[in-house]
């Protein structure tokens, strides 16, 4: 295995179990690894300290184990079923009547940097973020099927937007295994009782934005009654749980077509006889142009304004003039949720952005609720830049 020697004195973030390693600790490389190699991680002393990845860029090795050997056959298997271990004590095993989609694999969450899968009712989409991890999507599909066995339909491997498209890979999205029989690309899936219809070849991400789970059921819980837009919609999560909570009526906005599809389609699933407008349009335009006071509850939930810290300035722009405008429309005693999942964006900078659109406003503004993302996208301790999604609930006088 070839050996990464570290600079003295930059070994104190794998002492604490960060599972990263930045170019610039590396003090020497014994060998010609390529990218995606699995390489040895040591002390300027001569300790081994950890295995991983190895990678081109500003990090260079993602941490896979500090003891465990990540080219032994039960590595894979052993990983997801701990991973599996963990939803299935936050009560997501798969079988639960009422909720059967969850994010199985959460990367540096997990314990394996670059891999996300999600499992809708027995299909699991991965998305490699590496070359490593691309490289053994075979190990990993067949670690699926040891760990699910028949209750495993099949294994669409969704990468090509997602893996290095430098590392002269062949990212072409398609199934890695298929049961007996199965012939989709698509399903209905359940989370909390609510139907939705999941694309996996076709949809972004992998199909559903399942980290919001939680914080859809709290929209729900506070719907009833009011008027309520939701803006940056997508297949309409935020808005069936609205319209089955018995919300006034529902608008939901998004500038994609496709995605627009989705939401007259879920809606049709749960509550086919509710009030509600879907407008394909710009979100922000549409908020602009709205009166004032003709919703009395709002979800704010745009794309990744910033995707590299490069663009934070730029993006935090984004977020306040978002956010002014949203306080500044919505009803005397309604509520503004409203999120950012830019990872560079964190909890503080985003409700201190918040904070100056609310002033902007000049109207009286009260945090009563700050969001995260759902217990299947668990945040390793020594990892918290894996806290991506930041949510506030606003109450607006």
């Amino acid at each position: 295995m070839v050996k990464v020697i570290l600079k003295h004195g930059r070994d104190e973030s794998l002492r604490r179990f960060h599972p990263w390693v930045f170019s610039g600790a590396v003090a020497q490389v014994q060998g010609t690894p390529a990218e995606g190699d699995i390489v040895g991680v040591y002390s300027a002393e001569g300790q081994f300290l950890a295995s991983g990845h190895w990678q081109v860029g500003s990090i260079a090795v993602r941490i896979l184990s500090f003891d465990a050997d990540p080219t032994a056959p039960e590595f894979w298997t052993d990983s997801i079923s701990r991973a599996y271990a963990a939803r299935q004590a936050v009560c997501l095993s798969g079988q639960d009547t009422d909720t059967n989609c969850f994010r199985l694999i959460h990367g540096e969450g997990d314990g394996l940097p670059g891999l996300i899968i999600d499992w809708y009712d027995g299909v699991c989409v991965m998305q490699a973020h590496s070359v490593g991890m691309f490289r053994a999507k075979m190990q990993i599909c067949e670690a699926l099927k040891a760990v699910f066995g028949e209750r495993l339909k099949a294994v669409y491997d969704k990468s090509s937007g997602t893996a290095p498209f430098k590392a002269g890979l062949e990212l072409i999205d398609g199934y890695l295994y298929k049961a007996p029989g199965f012939a989709s690309s698509e399903t209905v899936v359940l989370e909390n009782g609510r139907k939705f219809l999941v694309n996996w070849e076709e949809g972004q991400k992998t199909g559903f934005f399942l980290d919001q789970r939680d914080n859809r059921a709290l929209v729900g819980k506070y719907a009833a009654g009011r008027r309520v837009l939701n803006l940056f919609c997508y297949t309409g999560g935020f808005s069936i749980y609205a319209l089955t909570a018995g919300a006034e009526r529902v608008d939901s906005v998004d500038s994609s077509a496709r995605a627009m599809d989705m939401v007259e389609r879920n809606i049709k699933l749960n509550a086919d006889e509710a009030t509600y407008t879907n407008y394909c349009e710009d979100a922000i335009e549409f908020l602009r142009k709205i009166p004032e006071g003709k919703y009395d509850l709002m979800i704010v939930d745009p794309p990744a304004f910033a995707k590299h810290r490069g663009a934070l300035k730029n993006a935090l722009r984004a977020y306040q003039r978002l956010n002014a405008a949203a306080i500044a429309k919505v009803a005397p005693g309604g509520l503004v949720f409203t999120f950012s999942c830019s990872q560079v964006v964190d909890k503080i900078t985003f409700a201190n952005t918040v904070f100056s659109a609310a002033a902007q406003t000049g109207r009286s503004v009260r945090i009563l609720d700050r969001l995260c993302q759902g217990a299947d996208h668990p945040v390793s301790i020594y990892h918290p830049e894996g806290e991506y999604l930041k949510g506030l609930l606003l109450y607006v006088e």
